[in-house]
């Protein structure tokens, strides 16, 4: 047995407990991590992708059953290795201590704020892009000098183990540990100094409350139903082209996928005629290894049920693979649209997380707005329109954890703009600068003057009091 695989089987049988315990006294012995020192665990991680593309992706196909190895490529290792080598070009700017304002009172003194690590931070990550969202967070967390441990989802272990044996051959565990077979209870019961988890908004209160018990912050992403507008000037075909792509990737399985669909009430039929075009070119069969499989049964037999409840209550299902039917033994669904729905439908109640698309119509936007804002607050909306003006006016009178116009789910692909929920769609933000924030304590520290001017208002109290005091309310000194 290898050296790396004796370390596999070494930490799936420690407690989670002590991993932390040792990441803890790391913390203690060095609480702020060098430049150099972050600098090089992040292109180690970087490393390690560039060098492991291939096993990595098929660990996660494993995992899924049929995980297409191009999107693994392409929406999980790619965006991490980029969005590592962004953090650290700019780290360095991004750790430097910052001049703050100093009161008029308090002339000749000093402040500063310094990005400290917090310590050690939990990520807990899901199944569904189980490497990007278990290295994003990390990247982040990494960056602003903390350790870190790593507990991935029951349905990714194949990822797990491999990742477990890659990370911590050029990484102590000190550093960064990855906890194959680790529970979820076990784990986030853990003092963490912060904590990520990104699942469902149920889980997530779950997580909250137990963290809650130790004082932990939380950074929470729980997805949600995400809507997506089409407005009556947008071009029809550009449209579809655009959200069928995000909402099929990964089988509908992407916390930012178009949940449901508002369409002009004279569009549907050009949409329903245009989608059956672009799926039938993409995915002319569902046993096509580009077409992923639904990660387990229960998650195919829920899928199922929403079909079946939509059918029941008066929706219409068009099949968008023409003779293709759900096969539970490969655990594929067709790409499916959902017309004529109503919100007695489960489909317009659950978050899907599968290939099937909600199609509502409207007549005007005051429709969509207010239907919008009746629901969950979800972690991203998708507007089409070339109206910058219609755009303003949903931004300004919706809220969501991110925004796309004219695309989906891009906004996440951009270093430079935070990415997270609000509300039942999650809390705290990660990705660039703000994800260093988020997992930086911003410690104020003041300096005083070698004269402070603050001996003047000290007692006994008096006229020069009072003419001091009068003349800093009078000219508002800060």
């Amino acid at each position: 047995m290898s050296q790396a695989a004796a370390t596999v089987t070494a930490i799936s049988s420690n407690s989670a407990r002590k991993i932390f315990d040792r990441q803890r006294t790391a913390c203690l012995a060095e609480p702020f991590l060098s430049f150099e020192d972050r600098r090089r665990v992040l292109a180690d991680l970087e490393a390690i992708l560039v060098a492991h593309q291939d096993e990595l992706a098929a660990a996660i196909n494993r995992d899924f059953g049929n995980r297409s190895i191009h999107e693994s490529k392409l929406l999980e290792i790619f965006p991490t290795i980029t969005g590592l080598a962004d953090t650290r070009q700019k780290l360095k700017r991004w750790m430097r201590p910052r001049r703050r304002h100093v009161s008029f009172w308090f002339m000749g003194a000093k402040n500063r704020v310094i990005p400290q690590p917090k310590g050690v931070v939990g990520i807990v990550s899901p199944w569904n892009y189980p490497l990007q969202l278990a290295l994003s967070p990390l990247t982040s967390a990494v960056a602003a000098g903390n350790r870190c441990m790593i507990k991935m989802a029951a349905d990714s272990q194949n990822l797990c183990r491999l990742l477990q044996r890659l990370v911590s051959a050029v990484i102590s565990e000190e550093m960064v540990a990855v906890l194959p077979g680790v529970s979820a209870a076990d784990f986030t019961a853990l003092p963490f100094d912060h904590l990520i988890f990104t699942g469902s908004p149920g889980t997530g209160r779950v997580v909250m409350r137990t963290a809650a018990d130790n004082l932990t912050p939380v950074t929470l992403e729980l997805g949600g139903k995400s809507p997506t507008i089409v407005a009556p000037d947008f071009d029809l075909d550009k449209a579809a082209e655009r959200i069928l792509y995000v909402k099929y990737i990964n089988a509908g399985q992407t916390c930012v996928a178009p949940d449901y669909l508002f369409l002009p009430k004279d569009r549907v039929p050009a949409f329903v005629d245009k989608a059956r075009e672009v799926i039938s070119r993409r995915y002319p069969r569902i046993d096509s290894k580009d077409y992923t499989a639904i990660i387990n049964e229960r998650a195919f037999d829920r899928l199922i049920r929403l079909l079946d409840d939509a059918r029941a209550k008066g929706a219409e299902i068009v099949t968008l693979v023409p003779g293709s039917e759900p096969d539970r033994q490969l655990r594929k669904i067709p790409p499916t649209l959902a017309l004529n729905v109503s919100d007695e439908m489960l489909l317009m109640q659950e978050e899907i997380f599968g290939p099937i698309l909600p199609v509502k119509t409207y007549l005007t936007m005051d429709e969509v707005i207010a239907r919008v804002n009746a629901g969950e607050r979800p972690l991203a909306l998708y507007l089409f329109t070339e109206d910058k003006a219609l755009a303003d006016r949903v931004i300004y009178r919706t809220m969501s954890g991110g925004v796309g116009i004219n695309d989906c789910a891009m906004h996440v692909a951009q270093h430079d703009l935070p990415f997270g929920g609000i509300g039942n769609s999650g809390m705290g933000q990660y990705h660039g600068y703000e994800g260093f924030l988020e997992f930086s304590k911003l410690r104020p520290v003041f300096k005083q003057s070698p004269v402070p001017t603050s001996a003047l208002m000290a007692p006994p109290y008096g006229k020069t009091f009072e003419r001091l005091y009068n003349l800093m309310i009078k000219f508002r000194l800060l």
